[in-house]
C-alpha cells in the first residue's frame, strides 16, 4: 500500500517541481565561488518547499492560511528579486565574469526560500486536494517523499550547474538570465492568479 503512495508521492513531486531545476541551477551558477552559498542554497530551498507543504497541509484539513486573493500576489516576491538581480548586473555589466562574481555575493536562504515558496502556487493547489484525500498516514508518506526529493532536486540542480558546458553558458548570460527568470515566475505568478483582473 505505502508503494504506490510512494510511487505517487514521486510522480505529483516531479510533475510539480520540475520547474525548479532550471531555477537551482541558476542559483548555483550565480553562488558559484561564493563560499556557503550551497548550504544557503539548501537551506532556502529546504525553508520554501516546508512553508508549501506546511500550507497545503493545513488547507487540506480546512485551515486556510492564507486567503485567496493574496496568493497571486506571492508573484511579487521573485519579480522583486528579479528586478534586483537585473539591476545588479545592470550595474556590474561592463565587469568581466571573474571580476562580476567577485563584486557580487552568492545566493541568500532567505531569497532562495521566498522564490522556492512563491513558484509554490501551483503545488499547492495540487497537494490539497491529494492530501485531503489521501488520509494523515498517507499524507505524512507524502511529506516525507517530497523532503527527500528536494535533496535530489538541490544536487540535480548543483549538477546541472556544474557540468562544463552548462557552467560555461551560465557563467556568461546567468547574471542575465536569473533576472529574466524570476521576472517571469513573478509575472506568470501574478497574471495566472488573476492579480490583474480576469
Amino acid at each position: 500500500m505505502h508503494l504506490a503512495v510512494i510511487g505517487q508521492a514521486v510522480g505529483l513531486f516531479a510533475v510539480t517541481n520540475i520547474d525548479d531545476l532550471l531555477v537551482l541551477a541558476l542559483f548555483f551558477a550565480q553562488g558559484a565561488g561564493h563560499k556557503g552559498s550551497a548550504r544557503s542554497i539548501a537551506i532556502g530551498q529546504y525553508l520554501g518547499f516546508t512553508a508549501i507543504l506546511a500550507l497545503a497541509g493545513a488547507a487540506a484539513f480546512g485551515a486556510t492560511l492564507l486567503p485567496e486573493n493574496v496568493v497571486p500576489y506571492l508573484g511579487l516576491l521573485p519579480l522583486a528579486l528579479g528586478v534586483k538581480a537585473a539591476v545588479q548586473a545592470w550595474r556590474l555589466r561592463t565587469d568581466s565574469g571573474e571580476e562580476r562574481r567577485a563584486r557580487t555575493i552568492g545566493p541568500r536562504a532567505v531569497e532562495v526560500a521566498a522564490v522556492t515558496f512563491a513558484n509554490g502556487g501551483d503545488n499547492i493547489g495540487v497537494y490539497v486536494p491529494v492530501f485531503a484525500t489521501a488520509g494523515l498516514g498517507d499524507m505524512s508518506v507524502y511529506a516525507v517523499v517530497f523532503l527527500v526529493l528536494v535533496a535530489v532536486w538541490i544536487a540535480a540542480g548543483r549538477h546541472f550547474a556544474a557540468r562544463p558546458a552548462i557552467a560555461g553558458t551560465l557563467g556568461r548570460w546567468g547574471h542575465i538570465l536569473l533576472p529574466v527568470v524570476l521576472i517571469g515566475i513573478g509575472l506568470l505568478i501574478l497574471i495566472e492568479g488573476g492579480a490583474f483582473g480576469r
